[in-house]
């Protein structure tokens, strides 16, 4: 309520009782105002009644909430269970327009509020978590296979003759089909043994590099046929510096990497050595929330609004909702309280300790 309805309401009940509640709603707002001022993870996590009010009142932003409201057309959040309304907070819209998924909705201003805050939020903690130049995410409602492939697809828009991706190997099948439903053909650079890990075999990969440098006119400055995709951690700063060296894109599959302050580590330190042009992320592996999004992370702000210009079409908003709920109940001090825990379990369990 306002404070007009605040004003009537003493009217009924003890204007001091009526008071106290207006003192409470106040608490509830002034961490909202935070949020819409900092765009940042609160430090204390909120409490359910203050995070079902901020979608509440997101939710009557949106034109398919509005009071005698009855649209027609293709895009009037129109649903016909109650139950699936109240399972999405009435949030029907989804989130972005058919030429970009950062876009705002002009029928919904409280999803594309929701839509901003929660890329912004993400950002925070992807800094927090060990990366603190990224200059720019958003989640996008793919796992991480088709959001890599997003990714692949922008780059061949920026080099149309790029025809390889050079890939050391991990068994993970989405890897492997990320690259070829982008249309590139996967360069399998099978690891070494280096004590007791296999690592990335560093020659290898620029001996491919440089046989590309052979197959077109000498007197280019790069190799246009080549896009570099590697995990996490395999030798990540030796490779981002050849892809600086070679001007080769190179994209990052951090999927499991935020809990990690070694993956988030090599990352940070791989952009500030070399290139890395994108990092994806899984939103289920990292934040704990149902599978089904990502996030799309980057160093140059402008190549992230170029594959966020790429996704076709509005997008669902649901992975967006959840890892914004899940991340205003943590806060900031609760999920460093899960990566602290994490990192004491695997370092008392694992023989192969990476945290």
């Amino acid at each position: 309520m306002n404070s007009d309805n605040f004003n009537l309401s003493e009217k009924i009940v003890s204007p001091s009782y009526i008071r106290q509640g207006s003192q409470a709603r106040r608490g509830h707002e002034q961490l909202i105002r935070q949020l819409l001022e900092q765009g940042k993870c609160p430090e204390e996590g909120w409490s359910e009644s203050t995070v079902e009010l901020f979608l509440n009142e997101l939710a009557v932003m949106d034109s398919n909430n509005f009071l005698g409201n009855c649209g027609v057309g293709e895009r009037e959040g129109r649903v016909a269970s109650s139950l699936v309304a109240r399972r999405h907070y009435r949030l029907i819209h989804g989130i972005g327009r058919s030429g970009d998924i950062a876009a705002i909705q002009p029928k919904a201003a409280g999803s594309s509020l929701l839509n901003k805050l929660t890329n912004s939020v993400v950002l925070d903690v992807l800094k927090l978590a060990g990366v603190r130049s990224v200059a720019s995410c958003f989640v996008v409602p793919m796992a991480t296979g088709m959001s890599l492939t997003l990714c692949f697809l922008t780059l061949r828009h920026r080099r149309p003759k790029a025809r390889y991706i050079i890939w050391p190997r991990i068994d993970q099948k989405s890897c492997f089909k990320s690259m070829i439903t982008a249309g590139f053909e996967p360069v399998v650079v099978e690891n070494v043994l280096e004590g007791d890990e296999l690592r990335t075999d560093l020659e290898a990969v620029e001996r491919f590099i440089m046989l590309c440098y052979v197959c077109v006119d000498v007197g280019c400055l790069y190799a246009p046929f080549l896009i570099l995709f590697v995990l996490g951690s395999c030798r990540l700063e030796e490779l981002s510096s050849l892809c600086s060296k070679h001007d080769i894109p190179h994209i990052v599959n951090n999927a499991y990497g935020v809990q990690s302050s070694k993956c988030m580590h090599l990352i940070q330190q791989g952009a500030r050595v070399g290139r890395i042009d994108a990092f994806v992320q899984s939103l289920d592996k990292n934040f704990m929330v149902p599978v089904g999004g990502a996030i799309i992370a980057g160093f140059d702000e402008s190549f992230i609004q170029e594959i966020s210009k790429m996704y076709p079409g509005r997008a669902s908003a649901s992975p967006s909702l959840d890892v914004l709920i899940t991340l205003l109940t943590l806060g900031v001090s609760g999920y460093k309280k899960y990566l602290s825990e994490r990192k004491v379990r695997v370092v008392h369990t694992s023989p192969f300790y990476m945290a």
